[in-house]
């Protein structure tokens, strides 16, 4: 592994210098590329364009509310959400982006809570405006992303010509608005019900502050294309997935959804990528499955992989040729893929590094905007986190004896605290100003840092040794027949101790194969399931053993980030 200097980045203040300096910098990439139609081809939006339509919907945005209003943004990744969210955050006033997978009496909640003046909408909402329309009171417009005869509502495009005439008849209101850098200008909401839920104060210090130690950190070429699939209103997307991409120049493809992935990666042909666990693991299957398919192909990329590794030790390179199938699936010109959001398989990390993709793993909560710690291009471990960026100091606070504490983090990326939760956030941010991340770990002599479960999960066993969900987990994924797993400790009264429990859903595309049957029982499927547990009990040491395992026939629950709900 070898340190490089940090990458040159323009220096920004506010996201009002991210949005001017890439018009002075990058002004003929367009800044996205997106489908009018779903079924037409992707066309491209210039810098100029964006811009001029940031300035203008913003300008008719403060012809109507005081400056500092509080603005909802509600809908699915499409241009009109990129505008609005800038519009607000550029001179008007506090966004807060809202999750288009919740029920309208969640979204109701979130609007009163965060007492939104505007709300921007997509017309895929339309059945959850209509139900909230007029129930919250603090809010005096309603703005449709789409053309409506609807005279409740403003529309998108009515307020960009009226803000354009604005600008021409002089008005200068948006344009020269002053922004304090350190006032909250995002509001985000955490995942979970709604009751429960935090809500994150974010300045756009804290945005700039870690767009910058981001891309000093990792190499972003003002050509590359971004492809963007992930929900906008996570600030793991918006960040570095959005803004970012804004910022470094370069231009941002739209993805329509997940059932559209396969096929508009391909039309887009990106050269990088965000994305979850889930959906590596989503191509690693498919190409895994198809490459097993044929013993022919299968002793074909075993062959292949053994000699690029070869020839990569003498600087020589043929991953692209030598996997160029692979590689199509992703549209042919994929260099980087980087992953966040949960923990994931080192293994699967590797075997994208080793056809081709430079694959890097990055650490992150929405309390720090989001990025902590981030692996890089030439000095990365696949089963660690990262390093921690620049201007950002990371510690294990209260460290075991094996070292396993809590990261707690400082910098000017670090959250403002909850709104209106003094409570919560006297609980997350102490006196010295560090946040408490809630994430168990430590940091390796190479100074990574390696995450080992989440507090809140751990279980206590009767020595007194800390037991990681995660880590146990882990574990149960590396066998082909394991979809998901929880693990929990339960009480055994009768040896006065806690019993490792493992409720496992089973991949039963794989356990059907294996067994030569489409309907297998549960009978039939609990021994591979009982093969993947002793196989993880190999490698635990006794009192992490799981001692029970529960058959579980549908997918866990999950929150709208696709985390399984434990609880």
């Amino acid at each position: 592994m070898k340190n490089l200097p940090p990458y040159d980045v323009p220096k920004i203040t506010n996201l009002r210098d991210v949005v001017k300096t890439r018009v002075r910098e990058y002004p003929k990439n367009p800044v996205i590329i997106h489908k009018i139609k779903k079924t037409g081809d992707y066309v491209p939006v210039s810098t100029e364009k964006f811009d001029h339509d940031i300035d203008c919907l913003g300008t008719a945005f403060m012809s109507r509310v005081k400056k500092g209003a509080r603005i909802a943004v509600l809908g699915e990744t499409r241009y009109e959400w990129y505008v609005s969210y800038l519009a607000t955050t550029n001179g008007t006033g506090c966004v807060v982006p809202i999750d288009k997978e919740l029920s309208s009496d969640e979204i109701q909640n979130m609007l009163e809570r965060a007492q939104i003046d505007l709300i921007v909408f997509s017309n895929i909402k339309q059945k959850e405006i209509n139900s909230i329309y007029g129930k919250v009171e603090s809010i005096k417009y309603y703005v449709s992303m789409d053309d409506t005869d609807d005279e409740r509502f403003l529309t998108f495009n009515n307020l960009i010509a009226e803000g354009e005439k604005l600008i021409k008849d002089g008005d200068k209101t948006f344009l020269e608005a002053p922004i304090d850098e350190t006032e909250m200008t995002i509001l985000l909401f955490t995942s979970g019900t709604t009751s429960k839920s935090k809500a994150v104060m974010l300045s756009q210090k804290n945005i700039c502050s870690n767009l910058m130690a981001m891309f000093s950190s990792l190499y972003i070429d003002p050509n590359d294309v971004f492809f963007s699939v992930l929900p906008l209103h996570h600030t793991y997307e918006c960040t570095c997935g959005f803004l970012g991409q804004v910022y470094r120049g370069t231009t941002i493809a739209v993805c329509d959804g997940l059932r559209y992935i396969t096929s508009e990666i391909k039309e887009a042909k990106p050269t990088a990528v965000l994305m979850v666990p889930a959906m590596i693991e989503m191509f690693y299957n498919k190409i895994m499955k198809n490459i097993n398919s044929d013993p022919a192909k299968a002793k074909k990329f075993n062959t292949g992989l053994k000699l690029s590794k070869i020839l990569l030790k003498v600087g020589i390179d043929v991953r692209r040729k030598l996997f160029k199938d692979i590689h199509a699936v992703f549209g042919g010109n994929m260099r980087l893929i980087i992953v966040g959001g949960a923990p994931i398989n080192p293994e699967i990390m590797q075997f994208f590094e080793d056809i081709g993709f430079l694959t890097l793993q990055g650490y992150g909560l929405t309390e720090c905007s989001p990025i902590l710690a981030l692996n890089q291009e030439y000095n990365h471990k696949h089963q660690s986190a990262g390093l921690p960026l620049a201007g950002t100091e990371v510690i294990v606070a209260n460290p075991d004896e094996d070292g396993i504490g809590e990261f707690i983090a400082k910098g000017d990326n670090i959250f403002m605290g909850y709104y209106n939760d003094p409570e919560n956030t006297a609980a997350a941010l102490d006196s010295d100003g560090y946040y408490h991340t809630g994430d168990l770990g430590y940091i390796d002599k190479d100074g990574f840092c390696i995450i080992t479960g989440r507090k809140k999960n751990v279980i206590i066993a009767k020595n007194g040794k800390n037991v990681f969900p995660e880590e146990i987990e882990y574990l149960l994924s590396l066998s082909p027949y394991v979809a998901e797993s929880v693990v929990s400790g339960v009480h055994d009264e009768k040896a006065d101790d806690i019993l490792i429990v493992a409720t496992i859903f089973p991949n039963m595309e794989e356990v059907a194969a294996k067994l030569g049957k489409e309907n297998p029982s549960e009978d039939e499927i609990m021994p591979l399931l009982k093969t993947a547990v002793d196989s993880a009990n190999d490698k635990l040491v006794h009192y992490k053993r799981i001692k029970k395992t529960v058959y579980r026939s549908e997918e866990f629950e999950k929150n709208t980030s696709k985390k399984i709900k434990r609880y």
